[in-house]
């Protein structure tokens, strides 16, 4: 079977316990993960600051954006070999994957490559009303050691959506995915490897929250900022955990989000992107419609409209290319498969 195991200063070094990764579709165990220990937190830490001393950190921003380039041209080079483990760990179609997930993981890479190498450094003189002068300019610098932490539902897209622009701006990572998909961060540090970015800028801790590698990352002092998505009950435990050292966390939580419909609409358009909304990635994407608020002069055939078009999606196994919406066990049933495993 297939064993996952963390990235640590250019190395794929296993933990001292292994728990099971489970594809929700059908409840079947695809690979074991390696947790990562505290020492080994510690010591991906420690190799992300050494990298931001060594050639990563003296290296200009034309030359970083060329090495992001080239991790985007790596992931296009694993494009099957990352849409299969996007599939598996989360159990959404293919063709989402194939179309979104996996694209927009490279193309990240080349957008923020492109945002930081325009990036201004404006610097201008200004006259004091003692007519003295005063000279203003920018200065840009990394954070230093950025935890990335990311969640189950679009594993690759967002853990490169913060990666990509945490790389771009000069500073180093430690990623700790959801342990329910851990597969493509991991795979990602082949792509960075291709890609010549140097040992200790992307290393990978794979565990859980409490008592595990989310809470050892979270906590650690030499760790310069935090940027997670996930539930609001974690974002107010990270927050806490970060509080003692006072640094800056980024985070994008849990939300009810509304969709209001006017009569004086595009009727199709709304019906169609309504669907999308709710729909899109098997429902579970964080800025989706959960409720919606529909005139009451179009009420009656609106419902009807969206209930037509629910009705005519394609339920079915994620590696069906004309699955639009997947079929899953239940995540409680494989969370409880998961634990008795362990």
């Amino acid at each position: 079977m297939k064993l996952i195991q963390n990235y640590i200063d250019g190395r794929f070094v296993p933990g001292e316990r292994e728990f099971a990764d489970v594809n929700p579709a059908d409840g079947t165990v695809i690979a074991q993960v390696t947790e990562a220990t505290e020492a080994q937190v510690d010591e991906a830490v420690s190799a992300a600051r050494h990298a931001l001393a060594g050639e990563w950190g003296r290296i200009g921003i034309r030359e970083r954006a060329s090495r992001l380039y080239r991790v985007a041209d790596a992931i296009e080079k694993r494009f099957a070999c990352f849409v299969q483990a996007e599939v598996a760990d989360t159990g959404k179609p293919v063709s989402l994957a194939s179309k979104l997930d996996v694209p927009r993981a490279a193309a990240n890479f080349r957008v923020f490559a492109d945002l930081a190498r325009m990036a201004g450094l404006e610097a201008f003189q200004t006259e004091m009303p003692d007519q003295t002068s005063a000279l203003n300019y920018a200065v840009r610098k990394p954070l230093g050691v950025v935890g990335v932490i990311t969640p189950w539902n679009l594993p690759l897209l967002l853990l490169t959506w913060k990666v990509a622009p945490a790389l771009a701006c000069g500073n180093a990572v430690v990623v700790k995915p959801s342990e329910e998909t851990p597969a493509t961060a991991s795979l990602l540090a082949e792509a960075m490897e291709d890609a010549g970015i140097p040992n200790g800028v992307y290393n990978v801790v794979h565990g859980f929250g409490p008592g595990s590698a989310g809470e050892f990352l979270t906590q650690h002092p030499d760790v310069d900022a935090i940027t997670f998505t996930g539930e609001s009950r974690t974002g107010a435990a990270i927050m806490k955990a970060t509080s003692p050292t006072v640094k800056p966390v980024s985070f994008e939580l849990g939300g009810k989000n509304a969709a209001v419909v006017f009569a004086d609409c595009n009727f199709q358009e709304a019906v169609g992107g309504l669907s999308d909304a709710v729909f899109l990635n098997t429902g579970q994407v964080c800025l989706c419609a959960e409720r919606i608020y529909i005139e009451r002069k179009i009420f009656d055939p609106f419902v009807d409209a969206l209930k037509r078009k629910a009705e005519s999606l394609d339920a079915g196994w994620p590696e069906d290319a004309k699955t639009n919406i997947a079929k899953r066990c239940s995540r409680t049933t494989v969370w409880r498969e998961k634990k008795e495993r362990w």
